[in-house]
């Protein structure tokens, strides 16, 4: 009988709002709602406001809003979680970290 090892992680989303009309709390809370279908567990969520990048990979997109999750699941949940938001147009980035 194997035991799958709960892991911590902390998952920072930038969210590209152009042409939305929800609040970014409803985003956020969509997400959430998303990452907690795959079977993970989040115990908190953080708007952290909107910044400008650093570097503009597109000419267009200059700044972002920012979001934080704090996840628990298994060693699969960022394989899980990046093909999950890969094609979706609301996130226009994500940083997995295993805290």
């Amino acid at each position: 009988m194997t035991v799958a090892i709960k892991r911590t992680y902390k998952a920072t989303f930038i969210l590209d709002t152009r042409g939305r009309e929800e609040s970014i709390e409803q985003l956020i809370e969509k997400i959430q709602t998303e990452i907690a279908g795959l079977g993970v567990s989040v115990s908190g969520a953080e708007n952290l406001g909107r910044r400008d990048f650093a570097r503009q990979a597109d000419k267009h997109v200059i700044a972002g809003n920012y979001a934080q999750y704090m996840l628990e699941g298994d060693a699969e949940t960022p394989a899980k979680i990046k093909e999950l938001f890969r094609l979706n147009k609301l996130v226009y980035r994500v940083l997995l970290q295993n805290v």
